[in-house]
């Protein structure tokens, strides 16, 4: 009957339509709004605009000042300088998110306040096409008003009056917003401690490798070498402004005596860390630490810890941080205590909370200079109430002759970008290498995997699971058809290779896909690599649960039908040509950032559209794949190249027997028995029915026959053989 096949394509052209007015609606938003960064150069009209806003009793915005250390525009009121404006870009190189640097417009008065942060550059994607500019735009406004001496940390709010300032983060974008405070806060530094006479550091030291002293423990701490702070009961009381028994705190343990004590060091210089680690623990500091970049080990016993039981590994504590010239220095866990890599020397407290933590090459430590540690102490009564107090401990004073000092610091030329990112991201990498091992055996052992169907189908659904969940969600590694315009204009306009190596997840994806398109085509990333081609998989999944009867589609209007995504395909590379950023906006058609990226959180229009897809693949399997994808008429079309027909084939296929063909979901296999592999997803299921002898017709003869042979065999082993006379008297005789 052709009424089925007929509704359905009018669903379809309904879909379709909704597709194209959504890529429309897309072309038509208009994009997130920036600051032309090649006019920032000069003080425009833009910037001068920008400026006096952060500067309102301005009378005067000088020329950005290129030659000197931190390049910036002096803002003066009358003959006075208040302040100073720069680009955060001169004076720090933090990678973003999508591993290009951001660039702020930053304002910082003589006082030490930030008079506001203004975006000049960014590429974030969460932002740029996700979650749109406002939040970030909410969060740099948080600045404005706070001074660079704050310590400032981004996450939850606590409660209690202390010298931690807490910003309000951005949900699904933690990562771009630590950036971007890193990035305010430690070009603030640098410009302050450069231009601002009240911040100014003593001239720059590096340590001297050469001057080593065995001492021990006791010595170390004699000499000042190892600072042991101690801060008793009274003391956090008076400053608490309550009697440490009335807070119920499960940071709290009064059973540890009466006071706490801090004990921390200096690692670099070879006296104190050689002497600390030992020679073995001291070389794999050094060897990890980068240039410019200072470590110190921590480490408390008492009623109250430096960090609390369940501190995570890696990260900036809250409760202890550095401070030198009454700026605060961000110091970052380094996690080697935790990864069992070092521990202090035999004569050393064995406390279990010892760590050890470094500060950004960035962030103007001056090692020779005093220093000092301060603690925040933050108790609750209950859960409406806490107190918290701030104690400062006594300089950490170094001696001069572990140091030189350097007249001119030679500039130290950062590691390529994409390098930096590849190692802020290995665990992610060496994740994703072992799962595509993993994949590349199972396709090679493909004949022995399906063997076992049960055991077939636990291992794919482990698979898809890991693909969705590490791949697409947590690893952000959903392919998309931006990536294959984006190569055609490299290809155009020169290719580049670094700026694909900025997204190592993304790289690795690509290359093992286009070597699997070139050996089998395209059905090892559509059916087993692509996030969203889980969901439309799992929909499918839920609809066999449930029992839903599926619309089937005609081989005639099929073969119509797949042809809508080449078109789609074609419509956004030729768009490209014309406009990038048009063409981002067209490849909307692709529900990817919302349904993986964003997670479905995002505008109605983007998330009905997305649902909307899944929707009618309950209907039909993997309906966006089939129909619609222009991704995958991309990857189908390189993968015409092939060298191997993967999925195995017998004489029978096709004639007689067509189960096969009746099973794919897909409409993969043609009533030839042939895999049309611009269509076949190779999930191998055919492959499982092959090996069948209870489901393909061909091996279910093969196994009567084997049967019959067996039957026939042992009748003929087993047969009593009886001799009759040729005549009566030989019967007789």
């Amino acid at each position: 009957m052709r009424a089925m096949p007929d509704r359905h394509f009018c669903l379809t052209y309904i879909m379709r339509c909704a597709g194209l007015a959504l890529l429309l609606a897309a072309v038509l938003v208009t994009p997130v709004t920036l600051a032309d960064d090649d006019n920032v150069g000069e003080a425009g009209s833009g910037v001068v605009a920008l400026v006096e806003k952060m500067f309102p009793k301005s009378t005067v915005i000088g020329d950005k000042e290129t030659d000197a250390v931190t390049p910036a525009w002096p803002v003066y009121q009358l003959n006075q300088v208040i302040g100073y404006a720069y680009e955060s870009k001169d004076l720090v190189d933090f990678p973003g998110f999508s591993g290009e640097q951001m660039n702020f417009l930053i304002g910082i008065d003589t006082d030490g306040g930030v008079r506001g942060v203004e975006v000049l550059y960014h590429h974030e994607p969460i932002f740029m096409h996700g979650l749109g500019p406002q939040p970030f735009l909410d969060f740099l406004a948080q600045y404005a008003g706070h001074g660079i001496t704050e310590q400032i940390v981004v996450g939850k709010r606590r409660g209690g009056d202390n010298d931690v300032t807490y910003f309000d983060g951005v949900t699904k974008a933690t990562v771009s917003v630590n950036i971007a405070n890193d990035t305010v806060l430690v070009s603030a530094l640098k410009l302050a401690r450069d231009r601002i006479e009240a911040f100014a550091q003593a001239a720059p030291a590096e340590v001297r490798e050469d001057v080593f002293q065995e001492k021990s423990w006791q010595q170390l701490l004699d000499e000042g070498l190892v600072k042991n702070w101690t801060l008793d009961r009274v003391t956090v009381e008076e400053g608490l402004g309550s009697n440490l028994d009335d807070y119920d705190d499960e940071s709290l343990d009064l059973f540890e005596g009466d006071k706490i004590s801090i004990y921390y060091g200096y690692l670099n210089a070879p006296t104190v860390g050689r002497n600390l680690l030992g020679d073995e623990g001291f070389d794999f500091l050094r060897s990890k630490l980068r240039p410019n970049e200072h470590a110190f080990f921590i480490m408390s016993r008492g009623f109250y810890g430096y960090v609390p039981y369940d501190y995570k590994p890696g990260t900036v504590p809250d409760r202890i941080s550095l401070v030198q010239g009454g700026l605060p220095i961000n110091i970052r866990d380094t996690n080697f205590v935790d990864a069992g890599g070092i521990e202090l020397m035999a004569d050393a407290p064995q406390i279990e909370n010892m760590k050890i933590f470094r500060t950004r090459a960035q962030a103007g430590l001056n090692p020779s200079a005093a220093m000092q540690m301060q603690l925040m102490v933050e108790l609750k009564k209950n859960h409406l109430v806490r107190d918290s107090a701030s104690f400062v401990g006594s300089e950490y004073q170094l001696p001069a002759g572990l140091f030189q000092e350097v007249e001119v610091a030679a500039p130290v030329l950062p590691k390529p970008m994409w390098i930096r990112v590849w190692e802020s991201r290995t665990l992610q990498v060496g994740f994703l290498v072992v799962g595509l091992a993993v994949l590349t055996l199972a396709f090679a052992l493909q004949k022995r995997l399906t063997a076992n169907p049960v055991a077939f189908r636990r291992f794919r659904i482990a698979y898809l699971a890991f693909t969705l969940l590490f791949v697409g969600f947590y690893a952000q590694g959903q392919l998309s058809v931006v990536n294959v315009f984006a190569i055609q204009l490299a290809l155009r306009d020169g290719f580049k290779l670094d700026m694909f190596l900025l997204d190592p997840v993304l790289f690795i994806l690509w290359i093992y896909t286009f070597a699997s398109l070139f050996l089998v085509g395209r059905g090892l990333f559509c059916g087993w690599l692509c996030p969203f081609g889980v969901m439309q998989s799992m929909t499918a999944w839920m609809a066999e649960k449930l029992r839903l009867r599926q619309w089937k589609i005609s081989a005639t209007w099929h073969e119509r039908l797949i042809y809508l995504k080449y078109v789609a395909l074609a419509a956004l590379m030729g768009l490209a040509m014309q406009s990038l950023q048009l063409a981002e906006q067209g490849a909307e058609i692709e529900p990817f950032k919302t349904a993986v990226t964003l997670g479905f959180v995002r505008e109605w229009p983007f998330v009905v559209y997305a649902v909307l897809l899944l929707g009618v693949g309950l209907f039909v399997n993997k309906f966006y794949c089939r129909y619609v994808c222009p991704l995958g008429a991309g990857l189908a079309v390189l993968g015409r190249l092939r060298l191997f027909s993967l999925i195995p084939r017998r004489r029978e296929c096709g004639s007689p027997c067509q189960l096969c063909a009746v099973k794919c979901e897909t409409a993969a296999i043609r009533k030839t028995g042939e895999i049309d592999y611009n269509e076949c997803v190779q999930c191998l299921d055919c492959v499982v029915i092959l090996q069948d002898d209870g489901q393909c017709a061909p091996a279910m003869v093969e196994k009567k026959r084997r049967e019959r042979d067996l039957v026939d065999s042992a009748n003929d082993s087993d047969a009593v053989v009886i001799r009759f006379p040729a005549s009566v008297s030989e019967a007789n005789g």
